[in-house]
């Protein structure tokens, strides 16, 4: 089953010319591959956590930026060669900040194809009437989304909620999180809501934020810029950015090693006392591979390139 959502079979996106010139055909090929990157990456995220389950009403979040654009194309790409039957509906919350396009999005949707709904909600005023100027807008306008959100999955029963949050997100406010919060937390690919009565699913953990600017500059998303949360030049989270940009230039496949830290957790070998039962560790006599060599050297994998495997001669 799994083999269906994760292959790497994708139809050309256009038919070849009868004689392409060479800069053309490499561009074409190029975007194949991304193409097949994209299906097989979100395919696998869904696949690995359970994300999409038979008969499942999906509510994908659509804001106008990049990142949902993608994840609805991609979703609609698998939902058409899926193992399960499940819905789509797409959802955008018309927050009333002022420019906002309100005729974009309903217009893309249409000749999409794909039901959707638009929320009309004033939380832009809210937001500016309760946060000083120079503030930081973040907390108070997600909570107000999430709840808003939250309700419009009720009223149009959706069984899932999938937010449009890539890998690069994720490693982001794991670093937010250890460096202002003082918590090993990040974004989990899947969630109970607080209200404990919504799975919200992030179908993107696998993709990267290059991938999808890629994508989106291919498709030629009508984008719709934030004047909210994204257009904050203060904020800490595009400061992280900021870092792991240096770090994966500085030193390429970092990102993707501190990535998959995020899958190898070892409870054992950190100090949070309600995570792991240190205080009554007790010698059990009989070697065992999650023991602790105290007195070794960590080893680590030579550093290299992504893809590249390593040959010791």
């Amino acid at each position: 089953m799994s083999a269906v959502w994760t292959t790497d079979e994708v139809a050309p996106l256009t038919p070849p010319p009868a004689s392409p010139a060479a800069p053309d055909f490499k561009i074409e090929r190029e975007t194949h591959k991304l193409e097949k990157r994209l299906c097989r990456e979100m395919g696998k995220a869904i696949v690995d956590y359970n994300m999409v389950e038979e008969g499942d009403k999906v509510m994908v979040c659509v804001s106008g930026g990049k990142d949902s654009y993608a994840m609805l194309d991609i979703l609609l790409k698998l939902k058409a060669r899926a193992p399960i039957h499940f819905d789509i509906i797409a959802v955008n919350l018309d927050q009333k900040q002022p420019g906002f396009p309100a005729d974009v999005l309903p217009t893309y949707l249409t000749a999409l194809g794909v039901p959707f709904h638009i929320e009309n909600q004033d939380t832009y005023s809210i937001v500016k009437r309760v946060i000083p100027e120079g503030k930081t807008t973040c907390g108070l306008c997600s909570r107000l989304r999430r709840g808003i959100l939250y309700r419009v999955a009720d009223e149009l029963g959706a069984t899932k909620i999938a937010l449009g949050h890539h890998r690069d997100d994720m490693l982001q406010t794991f670093f937010l999180n250890m460096f202002f919060g003082g918590k090993l937390k990040g974004m989990p690919p899947k969630l109970v809501s607080d209200d404990g009565k919504h799975i919200v699913i992030r179908p993107l953990a696998y993709v990267t934020e290059k991938d999808l600017t890629r994508w989106a500059a291919h498709k030629q998303f009508p984008i719709i810029p934030c004047t909210l949360c994204g257009s904050q030049e203060n904020l800490q989270r595009k400061q992280i950015a900021q870092m792991l940009q240096e770090w994966e230039k500085k030193f390429p496949g970092r990102i993707e090693s501190m990535f998959s830290a995020l899958q190898n957790v070892v409870p054992s070998h950190l100090m949070d006392r309600s995570r792991y039962d240190f205080e009554g560790l007790q010698t059990t006599g009989v070697p065992s591979d999650d023991g602790d060599q105290a007195f070794d050297a960590p080893s680590f994998p030579p550093a290299g390139l992504p893809g590249l495997q390593v040959v010791h001669l």
